[in-house]
Protein backbone atom coordinates (compact mmCIF):
# COMPACT_ATOMS: atom_id res chain seq x y z
CA UNK A 1 0.00 0.00 0.00
CA UNK A 2 2.91 2.28 0.75
CA UNK A 3 4.48 2.05 -2.92
CA UNK A 4 1.21 3.04 -4.04
CA UNK A 5 0.59 6.04 -1.66
CA UNK A 6 3.85 7.60 -2.68
CA UNK A 7 3.79 9.10 -6.32
CA UNK A 8 7.70 10.01 -5.84
CA UNK A 9 10.30 11.42 -3.81
CA UNK A 10 13.52 13.54 -5.32
CA UNK A 11 16.02 14.40 -3.33
CA UNK A 12 18.89 16.84 -3.71
CA UNK A 13 22.61 16.79 -3.95
CA UNK A 14 22.34 20.18 -1.07
CA UNK A 15 20.64 19.56 2.66
CA UNK A 16 17.36 21.48 2.96
CA UNK A 17 13.55 21.72 3.25
CA UNK A 18 11.73 18.89 3.45
CA UNK A 19 8.77 19.40 1.01
CA UNK A 20 5.62 17.26 1.41
CA UNK A 21 2.93 17.66 -1.30
CA UNK A 22 -0.95 15.60 -0.99
CA UNK A 23 -2.53 15.14 -3.99
CA UNK A 24 -6.31 13.77 -3.97
CA UNK A 25 -6.96 14.05 -0.05
CA UNK A 26 -10.43 13.76 -1.62
CA UNK A 27 -10.44 10.80 -4.18
CA UNK A 28 -12.50 12.67 -6.60
CA UNK A 29 -9.74 15.82 -7.17
CA UNK A 30 -7.22 14.17 -9.21
CA UNK A 31 -5.52 16.89 -10.74
CA UNK A 32 -2.97 17.51 -7.72
CA UNK A 33 -1.66 13.19 -8.27
CA UNK A 34 -1.55 14.18 -12.18
CA UNK A 35 0.43 17.12 -11.02
CA UNK A 36 2.72 16.04 -9.06
CA UNK A 37 3.74 12.90 -11.36
CA UNK A 38 3.89 15.14 -14.57
CA UNK A 39 6.64 17.46 -11.71
CA UNK A 40 8.71 14.40 -10.85
CA UNK A 41 9.06 13.25 -14.25
CA UNK A 42 10.01 17.43 -15.19
CA UNK A 43 13.17 16.50 -12.11
CA UNK A 44 14.20 13.78 -13.58
CA UNK A 45 14.67 15.39 -16.95
CA UNK A 46 15.94 18.39 -15.80
CA UNK A 47 19.73 17.70 -15.31
CA UNK A 48 20.06 16.53 -18.86
CA UNK A 49 18.84 19.64 -20.02
CA UNK A 50 20.52 21.93 -17.66
CA UNK A 51 23.53 20.45 -16.00
CA UNK A 52 23.82 22.87 -13.57
CA UNK A 53 20.63 22.21 -12.51
CA UNK A 54 20.79 21.78 -8.51
CA UNK A 55 18.15 20.73 -6.42
CA UNK A 56 18.40 21.55 -2.52
CA UNK A 57 16.18 19.53 0.00
CA UNK A 58 13.91 16.86 -0.39
CA UNK A 59 10.73 16.66 -2.40
CA UNK A 60 7.91 13.57 -1.74
CA UNK A 61 4.53 13.36 -3.49
CA UNK A 62 2.21 11.23 -1.68
CA UNK A 63 -1.71 9.96 -2.78
CA UNK A 64 -3.84 11.06 -0.03
CA UNK A 65 -7.24 9.34 0.46
CA UNK A 66 -6.09 5.90 -1.53
CA UNK A 67 -9.62 4.00 -0.76
CA UNK A 68 -11.47 6.89 -2.06
CA UNK A 69 -9.41 7.70 -5.27
CA UNK A 70 -9.99 4.20 -6.27
CA UNK A 71 -13.37 4.75 -6.01
CA UNK A 72 -13.53 7.95 -7.72
CA UNK A 73 -15.73 9.03 -4.45
CA UNK A 74 -15.27 12.02 -2.56
CA UNK A 75 -14.52 10.14 0.74
CA UNK A 76 -15.37 6.55 1.76
CA UNK A 77 -17.40 7.32 5.97
CA UNK A 78 -16.18 10.75 6.11
CA UNK A 79 -14.56 13.34 4.96
CA UNK A 80 -10.64 12.94 5.17
CA UNK A 81 -9.91 16.82 5.51
CA UNK A 82 -11.90 16.98 8.51
CA UNK A 83 -10.41 14.71 11.19
CA UNK A 84 -6.90 16.22 11.94
CA UNK A 85 -7.25 17.59 14.96
CA UNK A 86 -4.97 15.96 17.78
CA UNK A 87 -7.33 14.18 19.64
CA UNK A 88 -8.84 12.56 16.97
CA UNK A 89 -4.88 11.50 15.53
CA UNK A 90 -4.63 10.48 19.45
CA UNK A 91 -7.93 8.56 19.74
CA UNK A 92 -6.60 6.54 15.84
CA UNK A 93 -3.06 6.20 17.10
CA UNK A 94 -4.33 4.60 20.50
CA UNK A 95 -7.14 2.02 18.95
CA UNK A 96 -6.98 -1.26 17.56
CA UNK A 97 -7.03 -1.88 13.94
CA UNK A 98 -10.45 -3.13 13.58
CA UNK A 99 -11.68 -0.24 15.47
CA UNK A 100 -10.96 2.12 12.84
CA UNK A 101 -12.81 3.26 9.46
CA UNK A 102 -11.63 3.91 6.36
CA UNK A 103 -10.30 7.32 7.11
CA UNK A 104 -9.11 6.56 10.28
CA UNK A 105 -6.43 4.18 8.08
CA UNK A 106 -5.61 6.55 5.81
CA UNK A 107 -4.80 9.48 8.16
CA UNK A 108 -2.54 6.64 10.06
CA UNK A 109 -1.00 5.71 6.85
CA UNK A 110 -0.44 9.23 5.89
CA UNK A 111 0.91 10.51 8.91
CA UNK A 112 3.57 7.43 9.61
CA UNK A 113 4.67 8.06 5.91
CA UNK A 114 5.30 12.01 7.07
CA UNK A 115 7.11 11.05 10.19
CA UNK A 116 9.00 8.48 8.34
CA UNK A 117 10.49 11.12 6.01
CA UNK A 118 10.99 13.49 8.54
CA UNK A 119 13.18 10.82 10.87
CA UNK A 120 14.64 9.40 7.81
CA UNK A 121 16.13 12.86 5.88
CA UNK A 122 16.44 14.75 8.93
CA UNK A 123 15.31 18.08 7.08
CA UNK A 124 16.22 22.14 8.05
CA UNK A 125 12.08 22.27 8.21
CA UNK A 126 8.76 20.92 7.03
CA UNK A 127 7.28 22.46 4.32
CA UNK A 128 3.76 21.13 3.55
CA UNK A 129 1.52 21.99 0.56
CA UNK A 130 -1.74 20.37 -0.04
CA UNK A 131 -3.04 19.98 -3.76
CA UNK A 132 -7.19 20.55 -4.10
CA UNK A 133 -10.06 21.21 -6.70
CA UNK A 134 -13.44 22.69 -6.69
CA UNK A 135 -16.84 20.99 -7.55
CA UNK A 136 -17.44 24.69 -9.63
CA UNK A 137 -15.48 26.75 -12.07
CA UNK A 138 -14.62 30.43 -11.56
CA UNK A 139 -10.94 30.67 -10.67
CA UNK A 140 -8.03 29.43 -8.16
CA UNK A 141 -7.18 30.39 -5.04
CA UNK A 142 -5.05 29.72 -2.28
CA UNK A 143 -5.22 29.11 1.62
CA UNK A 144 -2.70 30.51 4.00
CA UNK A 145 -2.14 30.06 7.85
CA UNK A 146 -1.40 32.92 10.00
CA UNK A 147 2.19 32.01 9.59
CA UNK A 148 3.96 34.53 7.93
CA UNK A 149 6.43 32.40 5.94
CA UNK A 150 2.50 30.13 5.00
CA UNK A 151 1.31 33.73 3.74
CA UNK A 152 4.50 34.63 2.06
CA UNK A 153 4.39 31.01 -0.08
CA UNK A 154 0.75 31.51 -1.02
CA UNK A 155 1.15 35.12 -2.03
CA UNK A 156 3.77 33.69 -4.34
CA UNK A 157 1.21 31.00 -5.86
CA UNK A 158 -0.03 34.41 -7.63
CA UNK A 159 -3.49 33.49 -6.25
CA UNK A 160 -6.01 35.02 -4.19
CA UNK A 161 -5.42 34.27 -0.95
CA UNK A 162 -8.23 33.43 1.66
CA UNK A 163 -8.20 34.36 4.95
CA UNK A 164 -10.31 32.94 7.70
CA UNK A 165 -11.34 29.81 6.39
CA UNK A 166 -9.82 27.94 9.19
CA UNK A 167 -12.14 29.10 11.38
CA UNK A 168 -14.80 28.42 9.13
CA UNK A 169 -13.48 24.97 8.82
CA UNK A 170 -12.01 22.43 11.45
CA UNK A 171 -9.77 19.42 11.13
CA UNK A 172 -7.66 20.02 8.03
CA UNK A 173 -4.34 19.20 7.34
CA UNK A 174 -3.81 22.97 7.55
CA UNK A 175 -4.34 22.79 11.53
CA UNK A 176 -2.50 19.64 11.90
CA UNK A 177 0.57 20.71 10.05
CA UNK A 178 2.29 22.73 13.11
CA UNK A 179 5.55 22.61 15.05
CA UNK A 180 3.76 21.66 17.75
CA UNK A 181 2.24 18.68 15.85
CA UNK A 182 5.00 18.24 13.45
CA UNK A 183 8.51 18.51 16.34
CA UNK A 184 10.18 20.62 13.75
CA UNK A 185 9.89 23.90 12.17
CA UNK A 186 6.70 23.27 10.04
CA UNK A 187 4.68 25.93 7.38
CA UNK A 188 2.01 24.65 5.18
CA UNK A 189 -0.42 26.24 2.94
CA UNK A 190 -3.18 24.74 0.80
CA UNK A 191 -3.66 25.31 -3.50
CA UNK A 192 -6.78 25.08 -5.23
CA UNK A 193 -6.12 24.34 -8.61
CA UNK A 194 -9.60 25.17 -10.41
CA UNK A 195 -12.15 22.79 -11.14
CA UNK A 196 -12.26 19.18 -10.60
CA UNK A 197 -12.65 17.96 -14.16
CA UNK A 198 -10.75 21.06 -16.15
CA UNK A 199 -8.01 19.70 -17.61
CA UNK A 200 -6.02 23.30 -17.32
CA UNK A 201 -6.27 22.36 -13.01
CA UNK A 202 -3.37 20.14 -13.38
CA UNK A 203 -1.24 22.91 -15.30
CA UNK A 204 -2.29 25.41 -12.15
CA UNK A 205 -1.17 22.55 -9.40
CA UNK A 206 1.97 22.09 -11.47
CA UNK A 207 3.18 25.96 -11.30
CA UNK A 208 1.88 26.17 -7.95
CA UNK A 209 4.62 23.13 -6.87
CA UNK A 210 7.30 24.81 -8.73
CA UNK A 211 6.55 28.03 -7.74
CA UNK A 212 6.50 26.89 -3.96
CA UNK A 213 10.08 25.44 -4.76
CA UNK A 214 11.61 28.43 -5.77
CA UNK A 215 9.91 30.39 -3.01
CA UNK A 216 11.00 28.09 -0.55
CA UNK A 217 14.74 27.79 -1.49
CA UNK A 218 14.25 24.14 -3.26
CA UNK A 219 15.57 25.84 -6.94
CA UNK A 220 17.77 29.15 -7.88
CA UNK A 221 15.07 31.40 -9.36
CA UNK A 222 16.37 31.64 -12.57
CA UNK A 223 15.45 28.20 -13.37
CA UNK A 224 11.97 28.45 -13.02
CA UNK A 225 10.50 29.53 -16.60
CA UNK A 226 8.00 32.67 -16.68
CA UNK A 227 5.23 30.20 -17.78
CA UNK A 228 4.60 29.20 -14.27
CA UNK A 229 3.74 32.77 -13.07
CA UNK A 230 1.90 33.30 -16.56
CA UNK A 231 -0.26 29.99 -16.29
CA UNK A 232 -0.92 31.22 -12.31
CA UNK A 233 -1.39 35.16 -13.21
CA UNK A 234 -3.54 34.31 -16.04
CA UNK A 235 -6.08 32.10 -14.17
CA UNK A 236 -6.43 34.64 -11.23
CA UNK A 237 -7.04 37.77 -13.66
CA UNK A 238 -9.16 40.23 -12.09
CA UNK A 239 -9.92 38.36 -9.04
CA UNK A 240 -8.94 39.80 -5.57
CA UNK A 241 -5.69 39.58 -3.79
CA UNK A 242 -6.76 38.90 -0.67
CA UNK A 243 -10.03 37.92 0.95
CA UNK A 244 -11.74 37.67 3.64
CA UNK A 245 -14.37 34.73 5.27
CA UNK A 246 -17.60 36.43 6.11
CA UNK A 247 -19.81 33.63 5.92
CA UNK A 248 -19.78 29.44 5.82
CA UNK A 249 -23.21 27.53 5.49
CA UNK A 250 -22.46 24.20 7.08
CA UNK A 251 -24.79 20.60 5.60
CA UNK A 252 -26.37 17.97 7.55
CA UNK A 253 -27.07 14.95 6.09
CA UNK A 254 -30.34 15.58 6.28
CA UNK A 255 -30.60 18.98 4.83
CA UNK A 256 -31.83 17.80 1.30
CA UNK A 257 -29.51 20.54 0.38
CA UNK A 258 -29.83 22.02 -3.17
CA UNK A 259 -27.48 24.44 -4.65
CA UNK A 260 -29.12 27.45 -7.31
CA UNK A 261 -27.15 26.41 -10.92
CA UNK A 262 -24.99 28.46 -11.99
CA UNK A 263 -22.71 29.64 -9.90
CA UNK A 264 -18.47 30.12 -10.17
CA UNK A 265 -16.52 30.66 -7.57
CA UNK A 266 -15.62 34.89 -6.94
CA UNK A 267 -18.78 35.67 -8.39
CA UNK A 268 -20.92 38.51 -6.78
CA UNK A 269 -23.60 37.87 -5.16
CA UNK A 270 -26.17 40.50 -3.48
CA UNK A 271 -27.43 40.45 0.01
CA UNK A 272 -30.92 38.53 0.14
CA UNK A 273 -29.97 36.71 -3.15
CA UNK A 274 -31.44 32.56 -3.36
CA UNK A 275 -28.44 30.29 -3.26
CA UNK A 276 -29.78 27.73 -2.75
CA UNK A 277 -32.82 25.86 -1.03
CA UNK A 278 -33.08 22.38 1.21
CA UNK A 279 -35.97 20.28 3.14
CA UNK A 280 -36.52 23.93 5.02
CA UNK A 281 -37.08 26.22 2.51
CA UNK A 282 -34.94 28.83 0.37
CA UNK A 283 -32.07 30.05 1.43
CA UNK A 284 -31.05 33.40 1.38
CA UNK A 285 -27.72 34.91 0.97
CA UNK A 286 -26.92 36.90 4.20
CA UNK A 287 -24.71 39.69 3.01
CA UNK A 288 -23.50 40.80 0.17
CA UNK A 289 -19.82 39.36 -1.29
CA UNK A 290 -18.15 37.10 -3.61
CA UNK A 291 -19.02 33.06 -3.07
CA UNK A 292 -16.88 30.63 -2.93
CA UNK A 293 -17.12 26.77 -3.27
CA UNK A 294 -20.90 26.40 -4.09
CA UNK A 295 -21.34 22.73 -3.37
CA UNK A 296 -21.63 21.01 -6.64
CA UNK A 297 -21.14 17.20 -5.99
CA UNK A 298 -22.41 14.24 -3.95
CA UNK A 299 -20.29 14.68 -0.84
CA UNK A 300 -19.28 17.05 1.51
CA UNK A 301 -20.05 19.24 4.54
CA UNK A 302 -19.81 22.77 3.38
CA UNK A 303 -22.72 24.52 1.13
CA UNK A 304 -20.61 27.52 0.39
CA UNK A 305 -19.06 30.26 1.41
CA UNK A 306 -19.25 34.21 1.36
CA UNK A 307 -16.01 36.45 1.06
CA UNK A 308 -15.02 39.61 0.69
CA UNK A 309 -12.42 41.63 -0.93
CA UNK A 310 -9.90 43.44 1.32
CA UNK A 311 -6.67 44.98 1.00
CA UNK A 312 -3.84 43.55 2.69
CA UNK A 313 -2.86 40.94 5.37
Amino acid sequence: MEELRIIGEYTGTKKGPLLICFGGVHGNELAGVKALQTVFDMLENEPSKNPNFEFTGKFVGIRGNLKALQTGQRFIVKDLNRQWTKENVNRIFSSEANALDAEDQELKALLTLVRSYIESYEPTRLVFMDLHTTSATGGIFTIATDDEESQRIAIELHAPVIKGMLNGIKGTTLHYFTKENMGIETVAVCFEAGQHEDPTSANNAIAAIINCMRTIGCVEPDIVENKHDEQLIKHSAHLPKVAQLIEKHALKSDDKFKMKPGYENFQVIKKGEILAKDKDGEIYAPDEGLILMPFYQKQGEDGYFIIKTIESF
